[in-house]
């Protein structure tokens, strides 16, 4: 975001008068409006209550309007009878057309006069400026009205200080920890971002600049209203001791909230460390040479089984060369990961802290509640669509939140025509939905943008470097590093009960990034420091999106790549109109020095190219050399797309943090039901799509991917003991029937739900029978810290599935059995790995381990002591969404489906 003397216009636009003039008059009901979009964003639009709602709501549970009349309609769709039709496609989704219908405008409103808003009847804001500054004076307005908590919050998360915002709770310190650890900015770090001007890109600067003063202007006319009538104030506020209400907004707060919201959807790659000592570990278990092709195994950077977006076309980026240079990996046993935490008076119940005070959700904000890899979409090109025109169902998931931490708005004005989702704080410009006959979506795609450089500890006077040393040796200095310390302290408060504290916050930053351990090269002291290409850009991307918005820019797929590729943040964007559908994956993939190994950590001697280590250098809009748009996987009109944070293309190198990308990533579960419904002379429809997609949500990865390979093993000879026989039949009646965890006729239990229970108890013990007994529980051990075992729908996000070794155990167990038929059926396995770890490579040893682990966890409870949610038993509850409360507001759980938050259907019927 840029500006010139942006401070003092802030000022002076927030205390001008609203402009002369009659405010403009909302356009006629679906203006420039093309048709067939549908949308649904549960719990519902509003997200203010105010204290007396809140104090309602507290004593007799009753909601203020739109707090969750969204919630029936995106639950019921799991429900749904086999053979949706379009009559009933409004059952579970709204109209997303642009403006009100004749008869549902609930409220009309102006907050400037060159602003005029609009209500429909489900809450959402229809923003209608007669200037684009009138629109984003709206948009920030409309912001504020349904989400000025939860942008307080998030700005304040995004400086590491949520603690001191609303509580000492273990969530909260932990978010604050992390953001510390990870994008650690000073208030004089987002003045520059807001004060920087990349050169070729000065009028879209200009441009920019005058949104973020209008936007934020809009923000500061709700709350100076709020602070005089009480019934605009949130409710929280007076919860946290804060009764006066939030500060004024500023654009460093935009600033901070762009850098929360991309520093956790948009980035990839950072472990390269942690790849290391896998790989360390496993030279120790295996030797030199064989440990290496073991590590690679698990890597499994390049796996050609695994499903991509783009199906045939190859887009090589990050691939290991073969001799690389300027790897550097530590010491065995040296490594002393950096702590961010150096003073902490925090009491030491952690886990029971956040329990307590009638607001005590709160803390579920950085409880694990934002995270990325979650997202999906489905779009069928128009000659496989029923009616010759593109199907699509697609949406981010960003996790449940009460209220939602999107929020739904329309807007309206010269060079802007959009309707969507948009995350509070930032939402200028819709980030995902639709234009007037196009619609676009993404998923976080992680690519690798980080890497880690070990940097040469120095003395900057003179003496001999230390493990304690302040400095770090870079292009021939020694130069101290930058100490960033950040205090936050919190007291009491109804909605925190978490004794008063204070913790001080410290991260060291080189001009390659962020310390993030220390240890012993060769003998000597090195500092390990992760670089991120869009540290310090947070706001750049505002560029592309602003394109989105703009229907001029947007005239076809080309138009739509050309803008998505503006943007720095890791997405994979997908695009429909009525005759085409795309995909560009965006970010800053820097172009590394030449034979380096992005795998594992790399020598300050070899940055990246073309690397300005001044991070917002003004000669160009981008830190270092980046690919170019043709290198970025891509396609148009592909028979269909589909994605679900998985590889994007072959050859395609997956970032050192993802391990999972292989033959049983998620995405398959979208693949096979797409091409059923494409297979010969079938077309697919719209719903018949929804139906693929929520049919998706419910499958169990490991039920659907690895069980019906350990069965086979398992039955390769007869079983003798009736008890695990009987488990073993449980298994494969669920696994055949399609390993889905879902009630269909909502009697409170899972059908099949003796498998699911068995499943459940078995996962880890079949993974340590079938792996552990030959990389030794060392190995096995390094190599679960990057990769988790499960990735389980118990964390109550709604996603699951995302990573895992569901790739390990499926392809370990399909090429022991394959090599029961000999080297033809071997052959057919792609990518096989090293060795067979099972057994050993002996069927009947692997036969032996497996059933010994079922036989281990027979009549095992692996639900704990789960409390009924509401939702149905004690295993659905243990699945269910929970609605993490950023709000005095809460919400019952869901019914657990694997699916994104925001969703669009939609089938475009014409263009301009």
């Amino acid at each position: 975001m840029i500006r010139r003397g942006i401070a003092g216009a802030l000022v002076l636009a927030a205390l001008a008068a609203s402009p002369a003039g009659a405010a403009p008059t909302p356009e006629p009901f679906r203006s420039n409006d093309f048709g067939g979009f549908n949308a649904v964003l549960p719990p519902g639009t509003n997200g203010l209550d105010n204290a007396l709602q809140l104090a309602n709501f507290l004593a007799t549970g009753a909601r203020p309007p739109h707090n969750n009349d969204q919630y029936a309609a995106y639950e019921d769709l799991v429900y749904a009878p086999k053979g949706l039709t379009a009559a009933q496609i409004p059952n579970y989704f709204h109209d997303a057309s642009f403006g009100v219908p004749s008869g549902q405008v609930e409220r009309q409103y102006s907050p400037r006069s060159d602003v005029t808003v609009q209500r429909d009847s489900l809450g959402v804001p229809h923003v209608y400026g007669e200037t684009r500054a009138g629109a984003m004076f709206g948009l920030g307005y409309i912001g504020a009205e349904d989400r000025l908590f939860f942008m307080d919050a998030l700005r304040n998360a995004g400086r590491a200080q949520l603690s001191t915002f609303v509580g000492g709770a273990e969530g909260n310190r932990e978010m604050d920890e992390d953001v510390w650890a990870e994008t650690p900015y000073t208030e004089q770090d987002l003045q520059r971002q807001c004060d920087y001007n990349p050169k070729g890109f000065e009028a879209a600067a200009a441009q920019l600049r005058q949104d973020v003063t209008n936007y934020v202007a809009g923000i500061n006319q709700y709350i100076s209203e709020a602070r005089l009538d009480p019934s605009k104030m949130p409710g929280e506020y007076a919860a946290i001791n804060r009764p006066q209400g939030p500060e004024d907004w500023q654009c460093t707060d935009v600033i901070s909230t762009a850098a929360l919201v991309g520093g956790i959807f948009g980035k990839g790659g950072g472990h390269e460390l942690d790849s290391a000592l896998v790989l360390q570990a496993a030279r120790r278990k295996f030797g030199a040479k064989v440990g290496k092709q073991v590590w690679k195994d698990f890597r499994n950077a390049e796996d050609p089984e695994a499903p991509t977006t783009v199906h045939s076309k190859r887009f090589p980026y990050g691939a290991a060369p073969r001799n690389p240079r300027g790897v550097v990996l530590p010491d065995p046993g040296s490594v002393d990961k950096t702590k961010v935490v150096v003073r902490s008076t925090a009491p030491a119940t952690r886990d029971d802290a956040r329990h307590e005070g009638i607001l005590a959700p709160l803390s579920q904000l950085g409880e694990d509640g934002l995270r990325a890899g979650a997202s999906n979409a489905l779009l069928v090109s128009a000659r496989e669509s029923e009616g010759g025109k593109p199907t699509a169902v697609m949406g981010p998931q960003v996790a449940y939140f009460s209220p939602q931490i999107l929020l739904e708005q329309d807007v309206h004005a010269p060079t802007l025509d959009a309707r969507g989702a948009a995350f509070p704080g930032v939402n200028l410009f819709v980030l995902l939905g639709r234009g007037r006959d196009y619609a676009w979506s993404a998923t976080s795609a992680g690519q690798d943008i980080i890497d880690t450089f070990a940097v040469p500890l120095c003395d900057p006077n003179g003496g001999n470097a230390t493990m304690a040393s302040t400095g770090y040796r870079f292009r021939g200095q020694c130069l101290p590093f930058e100490v960033l310390t950040r205090t936050i302290s919190w007291l009491p408060s109804p909605a925190d009960q978490t004794p008063p504290g204070s913790e001080t916050l410290r991260t060291l930053r080189s001009k390659l990034g962020v310390e993030i351990a220390r240890a012993r090269v060769k003998g000597k002291p090195y500092a390990f420091t992760k670089l991120r290409s869009t540290y310090f850009h947070e706001a750049d991307s505002a560029i592309g999106f602003s394109s989105f918005n703009n229907p001029a820019a947007i005239n076809g797929p080309k138009d739509f790549q050309q803008a998505a590729s503006l943007i720095g943040f890791t997405f994979n964007w997908l695009y429909a109109d009525d005759e085409n559908i795309a995909y560009l994956n965006s970010g800053w993939n820097p172009k590394r020095a030449k034979r380096t190994d992005s795998d594992l950590p790399i020598s300050s001697k070899f940055p990246w190219r073309g690397y300005q280590s001044d991070f917002l250098s003004g000669e160009s809009p981008f830190p270092s050399k980046i690919t170019g748009i043709k290198r970025h996987p891509q396609i148009v009109n592909q028979n269909f797309i589909s994605s679900w944070n998985n590889k994007q293309a072959p050859a395609y190198h997956a970032s050192d943090e993802n391990w999972s990308y292989g033959p049983t990533y998620r995405s398959v579960t979208l693949d096979e039901r797409i091409r059923k419904l494409i297979k010969g002379k079938r077309k697919a429809s719209l719903p018949e799509l929804i139906e693929a997609m929520i049919g998706a949500a419910t499958v169990d990865l490991r039920g659907h991917t690895v069980l019906p390979y350990a069965l086979k093993v398992m039955r390769s000879e007869p079983i003798a003991n009736p008890a695990l026989r009987n488990a073993v039949s449980q298994l494969s009646r669920w696994a055949k029937s399609g390993a889905h965890r879902i009630d269909s006729n909502r009697d409170g239990n899972y059908e099949h739900a003796d498998a699911i229970k068995l499943l459940d108890a078995w996962w880890e013990p079949l993974l340590r029978a079938e792996f552990q007994r030959r990389l030794g529980k060392g190995l096995f051990d390094a190599i679960e810290n990057v990769n988790l075992l499960d990735d389980t729908p118990n964390l109550h996000l709604g996603s699951a599935y995302n990573g895992g070794w569901y790739v390990y155990a499926n392809k370990d167990l399909r090429t022991l059995l394959a090599k029961q038929k000999g080297r033809r059926a071997l052959r057919r396995i792609k990518g096989r790995d090293s060795r067979i770890y099972c057994g050993r490579g002996k069927l009947s040893r692997c036969r032996d381990a497996l059933l010994d682990s079922l036989q281990s966890v027979l009549g095992k409870d692996p639900y704990g002591q789960n409390a009924n949610c509401g939702v149905g038993s004690r295993q659905m509850c243990f699945d269910a969404i929970e609605f993490r409360s950023t709000g005095g507001v809460t919400q019952p759980d869901m019914t657990w489906m694997n699916r994104p938050t925001f969703q669009q259907a939609v089938q475009i019927q014409g263009h301009r």
